[in-house]
């Protein structure tokens, strides 16, 4: 049998299809913060073994949720030096051409979470000044006394040589190993420095919500008895 389940605002819903196309629908009330309660509630309610079933798909906003109401992890970016201000800088179209109080969105990484390092690779793929892993090590000195739960790391013209974002990864790690961390050529390897940094800022901002939502998730899945393939948007 496959079973989704979709969490929303109010209700979480169930569909569920089995070997003859036969369907059950159902909903429960949605469980905040412990959205993966209200995932149990509706597969308890519907009355399905979870041995029966074999792909377990579920739909979430949490991950946007977590956007739009700002209420994702403190996060720290790493950068090349003079590339601090991508974020605040962003592209200069304006929306609204002819609005004199427009004001653009507030970064999710503020400026003082925001490290330079000193390291620069040309649009060729060549290095031009090599990677200073003591700038590295001063900004998770840094961000550690500042209490970051996640860290993004961003250089410019990466897409075309990759080597100094890997390198500062590992750092990062060798450092401090449970810090979750994303380098922009893992979510968006392309060229132009503002989307690339807004992606991994954005990245890095939900990685602990996701991770702990997904886990719990997963355990409680785990507790109930479902050995389903499991699926999720």
């Amino acid at each position: 049998m496959r079973v989704a389940t979709d969490i929303g605002g109010t209700f979480t819903d169930l569909v569920a299809v089995d070997e003859q196309g036969r369907t059950i629908l159902t909903k429960s009330h949605t469980t905040p913060p412990n959205f993966e309660e209200g995932v149990i509630d509706v597969m308890n309610k519907s009355g399905i073994s979870p041995e029966e079933i074999t792909d377990f798909i579920h739909g979430t906003t949490t991950i946007i949720n977590a956007l739009t109401e700002r209420k994702g992890a403190k996060t720290g970016l790493i950068t090349t030096k003079g590339f601090r201000d991508v974020l605040e800088i962003a592209r200069c179209n304006r929306p609204d051409l002819f609005n004199m109080v427009f004001a653009k969105p507030r970064p999710f990484i503020p400026r003082y979470l925001r490290k330079e390092v000193r390291e620069r690779v040309s649009y060729k793929g060549e290095i031009l000044v090599p990677l200073v892993e003591e700038d590295i090590r001063e900004a998770v000195e840094y961000f550690k006394k500042e209490r970051v739960e996640a860290i993004a790391v961003c250089y410019i013209n990466s897409y075309a040589n990759d080597a100094h974002e890997l390198r500062t990864v590992e750092v990062i790690k060798e450092l401090w190993s449970d810090i979750f961390v994303t380098s922009s050529i893992e979510v968006t390897k392309e060229w132009r420095e503002y989307e690339r940094t807004s992606t991994v800022a954005l990245n890095s901002y939900v990685m602990p919500v996701a991770s702990s939502y997904i886990d719990n998730l997963d355990g409680r899945l785990r507790e109930i008895g479902c050995d389903a393939k499991k699926y999720i948007m």
